[in-house]
């Protein structure tokens, strides 16, 4: 591929990392939400084993997304996501020819194992090819891919399950399994680590390029810059603001669908375009709160957002008429979908291209703790309870919590000094 200027590639290497949240986060993670009624019964699991099956998944994702980070420093971002995206499709395809918990456990824990190599690397790429000034808009948006596949979740799912009877939830998981196996080999045509490599292919053609900036590869002191971010308090505390979301996020997404039918007795059909809203939610707020994290602060950012998904968890556990459902799916996926965006953002800020990954790796092991109990909390308190409601209502309390802590989150003063100068 031909350019005049290798930095114009930026926009082909945001477009595939966001397709990659878009196969890896939307269809293999959310996607669950969406198939869970039938595969639940399908399976002839309770809720407390359906949310089993969502902490199998967050623990493998926990795992990797550590690891991932590593590796994406030190082997390069378009491996590890590729690798991420082929293993993700297969634990899809597992996951459809389950016939009981143990094998469904099993295949959702292969499918967050590569779910944790495709979102960090993915965000964490962006601070090689945007400065600060844009960072914040460009790795939300990397994270917010998931909300257009909750889009097409939410339209086709319903119609592939209706379409396979008792066998409808299978089809679905093959469904998701043979986009993720087809952007996994077109990641592996387009993405690029850094503006040099396309630097060095237009000079080979004779093209004149500017000075890429530092490359996020490996770099001697990678080890002490580990421990730097281990020791850091920046790197723990927005950790903590992490831990809250990641307990609370899967709490309102994993049981969505059952809340409406199980709990307020809406259709199947109904339930499905509600969780549309979700991801026309997401898409609309696309890099809207990066942008906002680049102009007042990655902390502020993050106590806003925090406080309209706890808004949103409340409505939803106090709510029962449609337009209320409704207005509570648009705003928590306008909020929740560009978090690790702007988490890793500050990662960014914080640590350097070299380290972003590596420090977002780390944090994301708060979230993903975070996530792996959420799940298995939300669905024993329904069982105890007879009610999802008040699995909502403790989610709307730990996300006032989260942006409590986040409020107090301190900037690196380079980021407050590039900022000012906007």
């Amino acid at each position: 591929m031909r350019l005049t200027n290798s930095l114009s590639y930026r926009w082909i290497v945001l477009a595939v990392a966001y397709l990659g949240a878009f196969c890896a986060i939307g269809f293999g993670r959310f996607g669950y939400s969406a198939i869970l009624p039938s595969m639940q019964e399908g399976l002839g699991i309770d809720s407390a084993a359906a949310g089993s099956l969502a902490s199998w998944n967050l623990a493998g994702y926990t795992v990797m997304a550590a690891a991932g980070g590593l590796l994406a420093s030190r082997l390069g971002t378009h491996k590890v996501v590729t690798a991420g995206l082929a293993l993700t499709a297969a634990g899809m395809l597992l996951t459809g020819l389950a016939d009981g918990l143990t094998a469904a456990s099993a295949g959702r824990l292969v499918t967050g194992l590569g779910n944790g190599m495709v979102l960090v690397p993915s965000i964490t790429l962006m601070a090689a090819w945007f400065d600060v000034r844009r960072l914040g808009l460009a790795s939300s948006t990397v994270s917010t891919g998931a909300s257009l596949a909750l889009v097409l979740v939410g339209l086709a799912i319903p119609r592939i399950i209706a379409g396979g009877e008792t066998d409808g939830w299978r089809a679905a998981w093959y469904f998701f399994a043979g986009i993720t196996a087809c952007l996994a080999l077109l990641t592996g045509i387009f993405q690029r680590d850094h503006p040099r490599e396309v630097a060095a292919s237009l000079a080979g053609a004779g093209s004149s390029t500017p000075v890429p900036r530092q490359a996020p590869t490996p770099a001697k002191g990678l080890s002490s810059g580990l421990k730097t971010i281990a020791r850091s308090r920046y790197a723990w505390h927005i950790g903590l603001v992490y831990l809250l979301y990641g307990v609370a996020f899967p709490m309102y997404l994993t049981f969505f669908q059952k809340r409406l039918t199980s709990d307020l007795g809406l259709s199947g059909e109904l339930a499905g375009y509600l969780f549309l809203g979700l991801g026309v939610g997401g898409v609309l707020g696309g890099g809207l709160w990066g942008a906002v994290s680049d102009r007042i602060g990655r902390g502020r950012t993050l106590a806003l957002m925090c406080l309209v998904q706890a808004v949103a968890a409340l409505v939803f556990a106090c709510g029962s008429v449609t337009p209320a459902l409704a207005f509570s799916a648009v705003i928590f996926g306008l909020a929740g979908m560009g978090v690790p965006g702007v988490i890793g953002a500050g990662c960014g800020d914080q640590f350097g291209a070299v380290l972003a990954s590596s420090a977002l790796g780390f944090v994301t092991i708060f979230m993903g703790v975070g996530q792996i109990v959420g799940p298995y909390v939300g669905g024993e308190l329904a069982d105890a309870c007879g009610s999802l409601s008040y699995s909502y209502l403790l989610a709307a309390g730990l996300f006032c919590a989260g942006a409590l802590s986040a409020a107090f989150l301190e900037e690196t003063g380079w980021a407050r000094r590039k900022r000012a100068r906007l």
